[in-house]
């Protein structure tokens, strides 16, 4: 289920297959003609909507680079003082009756200079209580899900939407720790990397307070392997024209990927806010 990129000592020599980030974008690749497809195939109630948008994320947790199953967990903000990560998300989604597919992408990158309150091990190499350390977690986050509402009332005063949505989310993740030296120590540098897919199975649900504003919920868990991912968000949703509104909500992340050369438990909240289109 999952596959792990080597980093640092690659052999270049050796015939290379495609490389996981490759085939992860001509996969996304493959989605988005998909829905672009089928939007343009009559469709009862069919809407095609676009979201752009800026996110604000905070880590918690820890993270660990082992060698032969040896290694040590850094705390993510009391060790390596990692900042927190904003950047711009994107989400395109096809409704159509009681249907809905949709595929969102995320960008996650923290980075920061910490001291040291323990010792430990990273990919083999030691670090040491008082070392200073520059480190990096980036997280390129795909999410492809499905939706389909039970509940699909129209008929009242707001409508109201409530379903099950199955998602795949496909986290390519990558670490680096970088010993920066004390005069003694030589400065070195570790990276270790992991593509990891974890399927999560939740809920979706929308009430339209009226024609220009909408709230949403979701939340999705998945646990398989020694890997887990639990996503949950809200926002509400304001159109003051039918094709064109703003967006804003909270979004909250518990991920953990725990393969055999690196470990990564942690958690990601923080608002979120954008424009989005509606054809």
């Amino acid at each position: 289920m999952f596959g792990r990129v080597n980093s640092l000592n690659t052999s270049f020599g050796k015939e290379k297959a495609m490389p996981p980030k490759c085939k992860v974008t001509l996969l996304l690749t493959t989605v988005l003609l998909f829905l672009l497809t089928l939007s343009s195939t009559s469709f009862a109630d069919e809407l095609l909507s676009i979201k752009a948008g800026y996110q604000l994320l905070s880590p918690e947790g820890t993270i660990a680079g082992t060698s032969n199953g040896v290694g040590g967990k850094f705390d993510v903000r009391r060790d390596l003082d990692l900042d927190d990560s904003t950047g711009f998300t994107g989400e395109i989604a096809l409704n159509w009756g009681k249907s809905r597919i949709s595929f969102n992408y995320l960008p996650i990158s923290f980075s920061g200079t910490g001291t040291l309150k323990v010792d430990g091990t990273f990919n083999g190499k030691t670090f040491s209580i008082n070392d200073r350390v520059k480190s990096e977690l980036d997280i390129a986050l795909y999410d492809i899900s499905y939706s389909y509402f039970l509940v699909n009332l129209d008929d009242l005063p707001a409508r109201v939407q409530l379903g099950i949505e199955l998602a795949v989310k496909v986290a390519d993740a990558d670490v680096m720790l970088r010993n920066l030296g004390n005069g003694v120590i030589t400065p070195f540098e570790e990276t270790e990397s992991a593509l990891a897919p974890i399927p999560t199975v939740g809920v979706r649900g929308r009430v339209a307070l009226a024609d220009f504003i909408g709230l949403v919920g979701r939340a999705g868990y998945m646990e398989y392997d020694g890997n887990y991912f639990l996503d949950a968000e809200a926002q509400v949703e304001f159109s003051p024209i039918p094709t064109v509104g703003l967006y804003a909500g909270y979004r909250y992340f518990d991920l953990k990927i725990d393969e055999s050369d690196l470990f990564v438990e942690t958690q990601f909240s923080g608002p979120f806010g954008g424009l989005l289109v509606r054809f």
